[in-house]
């Protein structure tokens, strides 16, 4: 698949965590911060230029935009990808990577296209909070797979059943490779959204995607937890806070915790 490149420079910090969540929500599934920019990738059939510069002025940024063919984005993904450690409790690496690992737990990721790699504070969130959740035998759904890392983790906890599901074709196929390179063997993969997979109760549900499809879903979410199951958010903003827990909340979930980074946060209920 051919990718549109879209470089956004002199932003900041702050600047890129609202860019990335924005652009997210248009279909970019691909990002690098640089010194003082930001990469956003995207597959060229789902590039829009009306909402990329809506985007830009909303943000007072400018932007310049590249056609990366598919035959060299895995060696330019490859070329900026280091191994990640998640305090003293998981390390990811690429197996390319010979690194001493001295964490209870690793992961191995081929880094393609897809988003979950640990680099990103929202993937590094839910993994932080994960290593406190009772995944011991428990059923789990992991909702916006993309590489599956989350899924990965689970089942490397102890979780005895999991359904990592992702609406895009691509995440599905590299989760499905990550899975078998890791040797899990109690993850199932498909592609869609929670209505096209069997109804079922779960005992702990993660979701790492975005504000506007965690409020969609939120009613969802509920009925698929068992009673005090729980329900793990980010993909989100410090500023998407209040409507996230006030949506929880009104649907029934019980808040538990937060933890923050760079701007970026996870939730924690209970059903």
């Amino acid at each position: 698949m051919q990718y549109t490149k879209v470089i956004i420079l002199n932003t900041t910090q702050d600047i890129n965590d609202v860019l990335i969540a924005q652009l997210s929500d248009v279909g970019y599934d691909g990002f690098e911060e640089g010194e003082n920019g930001l990469f956003a990738f995207i597959p060229t059939p789902d590039f829009d230029i009306e909402k990329l510069s809506a985007i830009a002025v909303e943000n007072g940024v400018v932007f310049e935009t590249e056609i990366i063919p598919e035959q060299n984005w895995n060696q330019i993904w490859e070329s900026g990808f280091q191994p990640v450690v998640v305090d003293d409790f998981c390390t990811v690496r690429a197996d390319f990577h010979t690194i001493p690992v001295t964490t209870p737990y690793e992961i191995i990721i081929t880094p393609k296209m897809s988003f979950g790699t640990g680099h990103h504070a929202t993937t590094m969130l839910m993994m932080q909070m994960m290593r406190h959740l009772p995944f011991n035998e428990a059923s789990v759904l992991d909702f916006g797979a993309g590489t599956g890392i989350l899924a990965i983790l689970a089942e490397k906890l102890g979780a005895s059943h999991i359904t990592a599901i992702d609406i895009d074709p691509w995440p599905v196929e590299n989760a499905k490779e990550n899975i078998l390179r890791n040797q899990c063997s109690h993850i199932e993969v498909s592609q869609g959204s929670l209505e096209d997979i069997p109804m079922a109760k779960e005992d702990i549900i993660l979701a790492n995607i975005n504000r506007h499809i965690l409020l969609n879903y939120m009613p969802d979410l509920f009925t698929r937890l068992k009673s005090g199951g729980k329900l793990l958010l980010s993909g989100l903003l410090t500023d998407d806070k209040d409507i996230i827990l006030e949506s929880a909340k009104s649907n029934g979930f019980r808040f538990l915790e937060i933890k923050e980074m760079n701007n970026w946060i996870a939730l924690l209920f209970e059903s």
